[in-house]
């Protein structure tokens, strides 16, 4: 089910979320409520510990089953973007209350001729939040599942507030369909599947193409085709684009890692959490859903996506350890542990991006190393960048929407641990240390001199609890900082 978002002037309500800024400073009375009510208000906060804190919230009750429910928004002057969204999503959790599945939000004391823009990050907040993944549920009572069907939000404007909400809501879309993608079992989504759900972007205007493994092995894909030689899933690469710019500028390329499933292949990992290993393609999907978000809201850009998707299995077939495979730079690879196999497809997927579409630049996305989760936990995301001026962008994007990323190194020093006796490059180094950082200077090797960045984001994609923003589970982080980078630095006027 999808939330229901409403725009509307002022008026009575059966279930009102009111906003009260860190003070306790109650709004003038306005058509939807009176002075008496207002009194009763106060009264009530002052009887309770409330003080308007961002978060807290005080429900009550008044007769003919009226019910008001205040919600603190923190400091007035500390108000941003980001902290209007997790306001939002605050709300969900208020509303869940609300015996229809409706409920009206009012914010007062938005300074003049922020409203439209205020109320409408408070519903994307809310928007975010409002997503839960119940498909496979047979058992559970309705009321059990989630509840919310509709939020109205009440404002002075309401047409200025749903143009400056519809775009946000365009970027919210592309986050959900990402969401769904990760979520989704891995007997459900395989190489095949995954690319069916690449060509449902054509109703969208997206240009969609999937390379089958007659194709790869045509063009040389041998990394991409190896690591998927064990499972019964043929590997494909699927090609996007969104011309929304100026014809034959050169496009920005994205590139995600799309693992469908990852055992690890013959250097199997270990039995525990290997479940988690469905999100492996968290890179692929991300690249999908940001070009839904440019196609929704027609975005002035050219933009391909390319997500090479793979199945990594143990089999008789399978890749082992020990084996030379040579890419389609021509680069030979020495396989030294075939659970290093997310860089081997992107190997191949970064070199076809760069000699196909000749790029403004790359990003690719990846749930690629442990490592990066040892360095950064699951608050950041790594960076990896051999443009000064890209990172930046990247950085800044990152910090406007929330989703907060990390520079590391990419020393040369780093580069010789990768080296290998009887081919151009190994896949892993024979020590332990410096492991995000080698993947990425692996990957490097096949960038030449193209602008590039790497996301390492195998810490952000999963939350094992509820974020502000999202339920716990898959968070889509990258879909709005891409989109964000995109709009802000690249898109014509």
């Amino acid at each position: 089910m999808t939330l229901k978002i409403s725009f509307q002037t002022p008026s009575p309500q059966k279930f009102l979320c009111l906003g009260v800024y860190e003070g306790n400073h109650l709004p003038e009375p306005t058509e939807t409520w009176n002075r008496t009510l207002n009194k009763r208000l106060t009264e009530a906060i002052e009887n309770s510990k409330f003080k308007g804190q961002i978060g807290q919230v005080l429900p009550i009750v008044f007769e003919k089953g009226h019910k008001i429910v205040l919600i603190g928004l923190g400091k007035k002057e500390e108000q941003n973007e980001k902290q209007w969204q997790k306001i939002g999503g605050a709300l969900v959790s208020v509303l869940e209350s609300s015996p229809t599945g409706e409920g009206a939000v009012e914010i007062h004391g938005i300074k003049k001729g922020d409203n439209a823009d205020v109320v409408a990050n408070i519903a994307l907040g809310a928007f975010l939040k409002s997503w839960r993944f119940e498909k496979y549920f047979t058992k559970k009572k309705p009321e059990d599942l989630f509840s919310i069907k509709k939020i109205t939000f009440l404002t002075p404007d309401p047409k200025a507030a749903e143009r400056a909400f519809t775009p946000l809501s365009h970027t919210a879309e592309g986050v959900f369909l990402t969401r769904t993608i990760i979520t989704e079992p891995p007997n459900v989504i395989t190489p095949e599947t995954l690319s069916k759900v690449a060509e449902t972007l054509k109703k969208d205007g997206v240009q969609v193409e999937v390379l089958t493994e007659k194709e790869l092995k045509k063009l040389g894909m041998n990394a991409i085709l190896g690591v998927g030689q064990g499972s019964i899933h043929e590997s494909k690469l699927v090609v996007m684009r969104w011309d929304g710019g100026k014809k034959k500028e050169a496009p920005l390329a994205l590139i995600g890692k799309g693992v469908t499933f990852d055992t690890g292949g013959i250097s199997i990992k270990p039995a525990s959490n290997m479940e988690e290993m469905k999100y492996d393609m968290a890179g692929a999907g991300i690249v999908m859903g940001v070009m839904k978000s440019l196609a929704l809201r027609k975005a002035k850009v050219n933009v391909v996506g390319v997500t090479p998707l793979v199945e990594n299995m143990p089999s008789g077939s399978a890749q082992r350890p020990g084996d030379v495979v040579k890419s389609l730079s021509g680069q030979t690879i020495e396989i030294l542990n075939t659970d290093a196999e997310g860089r081997l497809i992107l190997a191949d997927a970064l070199w076809y991006a760069q000699d196909r579409f000749k790029p403004k630049l790359m990003i690719d996305l990846a749930t690629l190393t442990g490592a990066i989760i040892v360095s950064l936990g699951t608050e950041r995301a790594g960076l990896f960048s051999s443009d000064e001026a890209l990172a930046k962008k990247l950085f800044e994007a990152g910090e406007a929407v929330g989703e907060l990323v990390w520079r590391q190194p990419l020393d040369d020093v780093y580069d010789k641990d990768i080296n290998s006796d009887i081919a151009d490059v190994k896949n892993v180094t024979s020590g332990r240390g410096a492991g995000a950082i080698t993947a990425a200077k692996f990957l490097q090797r096949f960038t030449n001199n193209v602008p590039w960045a790497h996301f390492d984001i195998a810490g952000v994609t999963w939350t094992q609890k509820d974020l502000s923003l999202c339920v716990k589970g898959a968070t889509a982080f990258g879909v709005r900082l891409l989109d964000r980078f995109i709009k802000e630095n690249y898109e014509e006027e």
